[in-house]
């Protein structure tokens, strides 16, 4: 998608020698100007290209946060070395140079990007540029093979689909855009692109651990092999010792072992790595952004719904899954009698081609289980069939909807959706909805203009709805929405003032859209993705905007989605410890990946705890709290890092290599950003006070 250059980006560009100025004489492409440029904004992104050409023959990664161009210094970065700018000196030389014995650049990136990498390249250089993707990808190929390609775009799935064929080309130099893609070892993709034949990998992300630190090891494996030892090494030196510091009452000396571990990591992780954020770069340049997250009181008829799912013979089976079996063996439930759910309406839809079972059994309906309870924290209406499905699934999810409404089916309109306006627009039953009124009503009264982001489309369909009541002037983008109509939806709404709210899919308009007309961020739904809910902040947080940027997420307070954001902390303060290098405060008794220590955030227990009657979060701020005023010495940032001895390593060691992975991990991935505030619907100033550095407030 092409977007509009800004001014900061075209100096950027003329730094190294892009655009031609006919008349005048030009810097050469490697020539960088010693004068200042017009604004002082405009030296941060020059002086990333920069740094990112004098130590690229040592370092792999960029790590930058979005909306600070990483596209355009890497192009910079290109010309630089090549020497193709896009002027008519550089015309001449570079028909010579694609069939010189260089090899091409290859550019791997979200198919949503493709276009605006195509556009940029085209508009601040001279490379013969293709896209390998779509229909005319044998045509593309067959000029590779004949040297007429500089630079070489396709997409993820392309490339995971078709790389043993690209992977035959010895490229110059490989690029990945949005390098996280490959955290996951096993993954076709990461695979794919361990087999690319280069002189030179780079890759560039913005949020480079989402999950879990192992990932750290797989995107360095990739760049630069063996940089950060083996797997077996990292995760016995770094992974694990972290973790076990990271633990609310971690004895002294596995805090003492995870300081020494942080200070070595991140100094190895800075010989490979380039990092920077809007803070260092154009933080003056801006008013800020607030993030805050807002607790919801889910409606009582939403409880209610929410304690019959619990109740489900699913669900029960998971809870109980560790308990002796009934029948008096020796075994516990989920080896013995209780490994199928054949009076499970959600197991017995998804086995009906096999009564018996499947190997996972009954860990595959941990996920469609995740599933419902989420829909009941956002909509009830989410429960019902979807009318776009096949009609054998309708018929089991409006007897699912049945048995979750029980006695309330009445109240929601019986068990198949409701198709009247008036109906999918009303908020009575439904505590986000209620909020989101509470918000946008002041935010339209004093002209900001807000994101409304979703995962799902049903949901956008009844958002839709709502602003339609409240009459409001609003454009929407989703995964139907043509590509060619998409910038023109983003220029439309940054231009005109009219237009209030943008409704916008989190997986189709997350990435590559700059929409910094807006000021107010809402984000509907939790995502277990970690890095989508921050690329969807960044669409408005970005350079350009001109005004303080405020977000809001949308939490069903006493719910499965409480559980998800207390683990995005979690995985966050993880990402600050390993990449940042930064010391956290020691929240949660839970480690990741370690059965002994599930604590209040793993295992499949606390998935799917009734947590209706209580804020989670507030217990676990409590819990913190109490601990700290009974362990205040081992709480002092200032304490130095005493000798640790080689008998505190092994005991640690031993504890890591009795760890287990746990189903539920797999699926309960992700991250955010630091909590900044709390909020409570309808609830008054609640009593959570100082939590996470952070206050309590009610609207």
């Amino acid at each position: 998608e092409k977007r509009a250059c800004t001014e900061h980006q075209r100096d950027t560009a003329k730094a190294v020698g892009h655009r031609h100025n006919e008349g005048a004489e030009r810097p050469k492409a490697c020539d960088w100007p010693a004068r200042a440029t017009q604004a002082e904004d405009r030296e941060a992104e020059r002086a990333g290209s920069e740094r990112f050409l004098r130590e690229s023959n040592r370092r792999d990664l960029r790590e930058e946060r979005a909306g600070l161009g990483k596209t355009i210094q890497i192009i910079a970065f290109l010309v630089a070395v090549t020497g193709k700018g896009a002027d008519c000196q550089d015309a001449q030389v570079n028909a010579r140079d694609c069939r010189s014995n260089k090899g091409p650049v290859l550019i791997i990136c979200p198919t949503s990007v493709i276009r605006n990498w195509e556009n940029e390249f085209s508009e601040w250089s001279d490379f013969c540029i293709a896209v390998y993707h779509g229909p005319n990808r044998d045509l593309i190929l067959d000029k590779l093979e004949a040297r007429g390609v500089d630079v070489l775009i396709t997409s993820f799935d392309t490339f995971r689909i078709h790389g043993k064929i690209l992977s035959e080309v010895k490229w110059d130099i490989a690029v990945v855009d949005e390098a996280h893609r490959l955290k996951n070892e096993t993954s076709q993709l990461y695979k794919a692109c361990l087999e690319i034949k280069t002189r030179k990998r780079f890759g560039l992300t913005g949020t480079i651990m989402q999950n879990k630190i192992l990932e750290l090891f797989n995107l360095f494996e990739w760049v630069s092999p063996g940089s950060l030892g083996t797997r077996e090494h990292f995760r016995d030196f770094y992974d694990e010792p972290l973790k076990h510091g990271q633990r609310l009452s971690a004895p002294e000396r596995f805090v003492q072992i995870a300081e020494v571990r942080r200070q070595q990591l991140a100094l190895t992780l800075q010989k490979y790595m380039l990092r920077r954020t809007k803070e260092e770069t154009i933080g003056h340049l801006m008013l800020g952004k607030e993030d805050n997250v807002v607790f919801c009181a889910m409606s009582e008829l939403q409880k209610r719904a929410y304690r019959r799912m619990l109740a489900q013979p699913e669900i029960q089976c998971l809870i109980n899954k560790d308990l002796p079996c009934s029948c008096g063996s020796p075994l516990i439930q989920v080896e013995c009698c209780h490994r199928t759910v054949a009076n499970g309406i959600i197991w017995s839809y998804l086995h009906k081609d096999n009564p018996d079972g499947c190997d996972s059994c009954p860990f595959c309906i941990v996920l469609p289980c995740l599933l419902k309870l989420q829909q009941i924290s956002n909509h009830l209406e989410l429960i019902k069939p979807n009318p776009r499905d096949e009609v054998e699934k309708q018929k089991k999810d409006a007897e699912f909807a049945s048995a979750v409404f029980g006695a309330d089916i009445d109240l929601v309109g019986g068990n198949t959706q409701n198709e009247s306006f008036m109906g999918l627009s009303d908020i009575e039953h439904c505590g986000k909805m209620r909020a989101l009124e509470k918000l946008l009503a002041s935010w339209i009264s004093y002209g900001d203009k807000v994101l409304l982001f979703s995962y799902s489309v049903r949901m956008l369909d009844i958002l839709e709805k709502f602003l339609i009541r409240k009459g409001y002037c609003f454009s929407r983008l989703d995964g139907s929405t043509p590509m060619s109509l998409r910038q023109s939806l983003v220029d439309d709404f940054n231009r005109s003032p009219s237009r209030q709210v943008f409704l916008i899919s989190t997986k189709a308009g997350g990435l590559g859209l700059n929409l910094v007309s807006a000021n107010r961020v809402v984000i509907f739904d939790p995502s277990w993705n970690p890095s989508q809910d921050l690329q969807a902040q960044d669409r408005s947080f970005r350079y350009g905007q001109k005004r303080h940027v405020v977000v809001f997420r949308l939490l069903a307070a006493g719910s499965l989605e409480e559980l998800v954001y207390t683990r995005q902390v979690y995985k966050q303060q993880l990402s600050n410890v390993a990449v940042s290098g930064k010391m956290e405060k020691r929240y949660f008794e839970g480690v990741q990946d370690c059965k002994e220590f599930k604590g209040e955030l793993f295992g499949i227990c606390n998935l799917f705890r009734d947590l209706s009657d209580k804020l989670f979060t507030s217990e676990i701020i409590e819990s913190y709290a109490k601990h700290r005023e009974n362990n205040r010495d081992s709480y002092c940032i200032d304490n130095p890092v005493k000798h640790v001895k080689d008998h505190d390593i092994q005991e640690l060691q031993n504890i890591s290599s009795s760890t287990t992975k746990h189903t539920n991990d797999v699926l309960l991935s992700k991250t955010s950003a630091e909590l900044s505030k709390v909020i409570e619907i309808d609830g008054g100033l609640n009593n959570l006070g100082k939590a996470f550095g952070c206050y309590a407030f009610s609207l």
